[in-house]
């Protein structure tokens, strides 16, 4: 039987159970569309949270003070570390593993414009902090090498901090009074898309003004333990992300050193390393991206079920039909080839739909606004292909069985059915 003649009967056959056809074929749409659209969406969540991590830093290290957990040079456990600027100034020329570092002190003070009033958070860094901890300007410029060395009282905004104190108003060059000193505003950070901080919290909410006037002005208060220089934290950024874990080691002796503790004791020194958070914040969404396949894998295979069953039940439906057709001289292979044709039609139909539809609903989720906690679908050739590879399976497993079914009935037993 020409290949034609099959396809017109076919589409007949097809036509006259539509509404069966058409649930059916959209078991396969939805498992595709779910297949790319799932899929999509773990890869965005992984970008989303990478995005997010590079805001605080995705190759540094923070480091604080903690509590000696051991003996060690006469001294007794239960000790208090406090971190100091000559602990980075030992670090900048000893390490030779560390790219840049930057001591961080940290102060909430009141900030008075002439348009409003607040009580944020300031931090004083050294230049370099501003690039490796991803500070852009969207207005001005950043502090420089010339601010810290001769104290200036300058200061750079984050956006929500500049939002409250100078709300809508010209901003650079204007007089900021931090704790009764004036400082002139350089500049304003561009918004970041931040869900974690340290210390004192996102960086849209805070002051950055030069490691030495904020030393010289903002003073930590006076209290048992904390001496000349003290800092809260000390930043690292190794030369590379091969070498993060020896240049973590490396500075861990030389603040061992410097503070007369054991290297290996890992409570005098506590370690936020962003490298380290951010590969296991990858392999979690990796792990949920397999599983979110998986879920929409496993809903197309039911969508092939479903067309095989609808298959089965076309074969016990269409049984006289076929005894008619091989009385008349159709062979085996005709009646297999009819059937083959019909489930292949179904399945490559519905597929192409579902795939439309889920890269579409990809690229229209590019194009409306979303919020923050929900990401952009990414369009994956990787899942396209799993999907294709699917259906391909689905079409020849749905097909085959009832195909084979019909075409080894006996015309006397099809014309005997009623």
């Amino acid at each position: 039987m020409p290949f034609r003649e099959i396809l017109r009967q076919t589409l007949t056959a097809l036509w006259e159970t539509k509404l069966r056809s058409f649930l059916t074929m959209f078991g396969i749409v939805w498992g595709i569309t779910s297949v790319i659209l799932l899929v999509g969406l773990g890869i965005g969540f992984n970008l989303d949270q990478k995005e997010h991590l590079r805001t605080i830093g995705t190759d540094i290290a923070i480091l604080f003070g903690g509590k000696t957990g051991a003996q060690a040079g006469g001294y007794a456990a239960g000790r208090n570390i406090r971190l100091t600027v000559d602990d980075a100034i030992a670090i900048q020329q000893q390490a030779s593993l560390v790219k840049t570092v930057s001591p961080e002190l940290r102060r909430t003070v009141s900030e008075v414009s002439q348009w409003n009033a607040a009580s944020r958070a300031v931090r004083g860094v050294w230049p370099e902090y501003q690039r490796f901890r991803s500070l852009a300007v969207e207005q001005g410029r950043l502090m420089s090498e010339q601010d810290e060395q001769t104290g200036e009282r300058v200061v750079l905004l984050g956006a929500e901090a500049n939002r409250q104190l100078y709300p809508g108003k010209p901003v650079i060059g204007e007089k900021l009074m931090v704790q009764g000193f004036s400082y002139t505003v350089i500049g304003v950070l561009a918004k970041k898309k931040q869900n974690g901080s340290y210390g004192s919290g996102p960086d849209n909410t805070q002051l950055f003004v030069p490691f030495s006037s904020m030393e010289r002005d903002f003073p930590p208060p006076e209290q048992p333990g904390v001496v000349r220089g003290f800092v809260n934290n000390i930043v690292i950024e190794p030369v590379s992300p091969g070498l993060h874990e020896k240049a973590l080691a490396q500075v861990t002796r030389i603040i061992a050193e410097r503070h007369h503790y054991d290297p290996a004791d890992k409570e005098a020194l506590w370690i936020w390393d962003t490298l380290e958070g951010s590969k296991f914040t990858e392999r979690i969404f990796a792990v949920m991206t397999l599983f979110f396949g998986a879920v929409a894998l496993l809903t197309l295979a039911l969508g092939g079920i479903g067309v095989m069953n609808i298959m089965l039940v076309a074969v016990t439906e269409r049984t006289r039909e076929i005894g008619v057709r091989k009385a008349l001289g159709a062979t085996a292979v005709d009646i297999k080839r009819q059937f083959l044709v019909e489930s292949a039609i179904i399945t490559i139909v519905s597929g192409v739909v579902g795939l439309l539809v889920g890269v579409g609903i990809c690229l229209l989720m590019r194009l409306i606004p979303l919020p923050d906690f929900i990401p952009h679908p990414v369009i994956s050739p990787l899942a396209i292909i799993a999907s294709l590879t699917t259906l391909t399976a689905i079409t020849l497993f749905a097909g085959t069985y009832p195909a084979m079914r019909a075409a080894n009935l006996s015309p006397m037993e099809c014309l005997r059915t009623e």
